[in-house]
């Protein structure tokens, strides 16, 4: 669930991924005199400062607003930004989609929205205004528990500036409603003409069309034809239910995944490879689940950098990784072109994932020995659409495409520059920019976004909520671990050294909780051991886990697993998808929980 649900929104609507426009695709950043700084930047469900998710560097928001661009915030938790903002939308969690909505009923009931692009380059208009115009501000506001009144200062706000930009985080993935949550939130840089415009969100292909994400499906029909793509999908687990994933990634479904490893059905799994993933200690829903199915495996590899809940618990051969110090990679998404050198080489037997994954490939297809001698072989295969050898670009250099070509911005739609055939507009079925997806209806899935409450929610379930009133957010981010990473660091744990539960002082005060003491925080999946943080910046409702915490202090051994049975939030979280499209994870941020102090020495 991370990033494959706003990725399918964005591809299924424009054709192409998009990112808010920071200067970091043109050579002079933002001195660069073909840039314009956002005039309003929205920042949807991330914290940029503490995270720098997916590869953006947080200061770039931070640059942009020293540089005059007005901010609104839209998020459960008050952050370092929202402190900042203009607009401060505190919206319910899981209500994106719905807020997304009434801002789009805003932008194009009172006529703020681009009307010459939209006239020209969008499809199904028509159908989207009448899909927002079921979104009322009333309505809305009773969804998300934001006020009407600033849901339409946000949309007039955000519509009238430009150029204007979307900043948003993972949260839009990790629900089970991903895909159209991400949907609606494309349609507002859509319909007010902020895609691919200077300080807008930009077309974010990678530098000199030079690929490292996995072959999505349509690459694997050019590269191995249909039969191919036909016999992986007969066998590719959720292909069968999920018409999007036949038709996106080239990938299986992975909550049924963990399914069929269990079940054995409809053929058995024997084997897990694990890399670059502590499962058990930060990224798994429903934790109990995933080391049940784990445990039924007769073999687990697992390629990590230190030692993890995950190894200890699972597996049967640990593959040392060489850090990123260690290891020669290049970078083309988001950024020049560019290539990492190593600092020292690999300490003891420690090798790249580069390096052990082309060695297990060579095992599996011997001819790749042929192919691929050394690492530095793949990666230049990699790099031959740019023109340049790792050796090349290794002393420092890198590269920005040429203007007018299909990896630099700006307008390329007008260019002929994103199509295959080289005509003006965009890399989707009516060459279009689709704000009705045919494509998603041709896949049998609704092809206008929508809202869906929570599979957890006082809406949705009001008996569990009465049990469990408080919806629990997972996942904010620490400026000093990356997931379930560097906990082992001691300098860093001083910074941030117990998991904690954020609980509202009104909440706390009718609990009966004061600030540092231990509660529990509980469900029908489980139980945990958190301490309290007692403060205003989360709703009264809310609580908020931050993930990924474990003890490497403590005992690795089984049953203790360095307490991610004591201390690890996902124990709670119910597995997804439960979504029509396979894409959209597990409810990681509206699970609803109780919390209640610890009895005396429980800690």
């Amino acid at each position: 669930s991370c990033y494959t649900p706003r990725l399918a929104a964005m591809m299924f609507t424009h054709g192409d991924y998009a990112v808010l426009d920071a200067g970091q695709f043109v050579p002079d950043g933002m001195a660069d005199p073909e840039y314009r700084v956002p005039e309003v930047i929205m920042v949807w469900a991330q914290n940029p400062a503490a995270g720098c998710q997916d590869g953006f560097y947080g200061h770039w928001v931070v640059d942009c607003v020293k540089r005059g661009s007005k901010l609104i915030v839209v998020d459960p938790r008050w952050t370092w930004f929202s402190s900042r903002a203009e607009l401060f939308l505190q919206l319910r969690p899981g209500t994106d989609a719905a807020l997304a909505l009434g801002m789009l009923n805003v932008i194009i009931s009172e006529g703020l929205y681009d009307r010459n692009f939209v006239e020209k380059w969008c499809y199904g208009f028509e159908e989207l205004a009448a899909r927002a115009a079921e979104y009322p501000l009333e309505k809305v506001a009773k969804i998300t528990w934001v006020p009407a009144e600033d849901i339409a200062a946000a949309a007039r706000l955000y519509a009238k500036a430009k150029p204007a930009a979307i900043q948003w985080g993972v949260p839009i993935d990790m629900c089970p409603s991903g895909t159209t949550t991400a949907q609606a939130i494309t349609h507002l840089w859509s319909i007010t003409g902020n895609l691919d415009v200077p300080g807008g969100q930009v077309i974010a292909r990678p530098a000199f069309e030079v690929t490292t994400y996995p072959f999505s499906t349509q690459e694997l029909y050019s590269l191995y034809g249909e039969d191919f793509v036909k016999r992986m999908n007969e066998k590719r687990i959720g292909a069968q239910e999920f018409a999007l994933l036949r038709n996106f990634r080239g990938w299986g479904q992975p909550d049924r995944a963990v399914e069929q490893m269990l079940s054995g059905q409809p053929y058995p799994i024997k084997a897990c490879w694990i890399q670059t993933t502590n499962m058990l200690g930060g990224q798994a829903a429903n934790t109990r689940m995933h080391y049940e199915a784990l445990k039924k495996m007769e073999f687990n590899v697992v390629v990590d950098l230190f030692p993890n809940p995950t190894i200890m618990a699972v597996a049967d051969v640990i593959l040392p990784a060489a850090s990123i110090a260690e290891k020669e990679t290049f970078r083309s998404w988001w950024s020049p072109l560019q290539v990492m050198m190593p600092a020292i080489a690999p300490l003891g037997e420690c090798r790249s994932d580069w390096e052990i994954n082309l060695e297990l490939a060579k095992r599996f297809n011997p001819e790749l020995k042929r192919r691929y001698e050394t690492v530095k072989d793949l990666i230049n295969e990699r790099l031959k659409p740019s023109g340049y050898t790792f050796d090349e670009l290794k002393n420092g250099n890198f590269k920005f495409p040429e203007k007018d070509t299909s990896s630099r911005p700006y307008r390329r739609y007008e260019k002929g520059l994103l199509r295959p055939d080289g005509q003006p507009g965009f890399r989707t079925p009516t060459g279009k920019l689709e704000l009705y997806s045919t494509s998603f209806k041709d896949f049998g899935m609704d092809p206008l976004p929508f809202f869906t409450e929570p599979p957890e929610s006082e809406v949705r379930t009001p008996e569990l909520a009465k049990k469990y009133p408080l919806v629990m957010v997972t996942g904010r981010r620490s400026p000093v671990f990356f997931h379930a990473e560097h906990r082992n660091i001691p300098w860093l744990r001083e910074c941030d050294p117990h998991p904690i539960v954020e609980i509202h002082p009104q909440t706390a005060q009718e609990l009966g909780i004061s600030d540092g003491e231990w509660v529990a925080i509980y469900n029908d999946r489980g139980r945990i051991k958190r301490k309290a943080k007692v403060t205003p910046i989360v709703h009264p409702k809310v609580v908020s886990v931050p993930h990924g915490w474990w003890l490497p202090e403590s005992e690795g051994r089984e049953p203790h697993l360095y307490g991610i049975w004591d201390y690890n939030c996902n124990i709670l979280v119910n597995i997804g998808p439960g979504c029509a499209s396979g894409y959209g994870g597990g409810p990681y941020k509206t699970t609803l929980v109780a919390v209640s102090k610890l009895d005396q020495g429980e800690e």
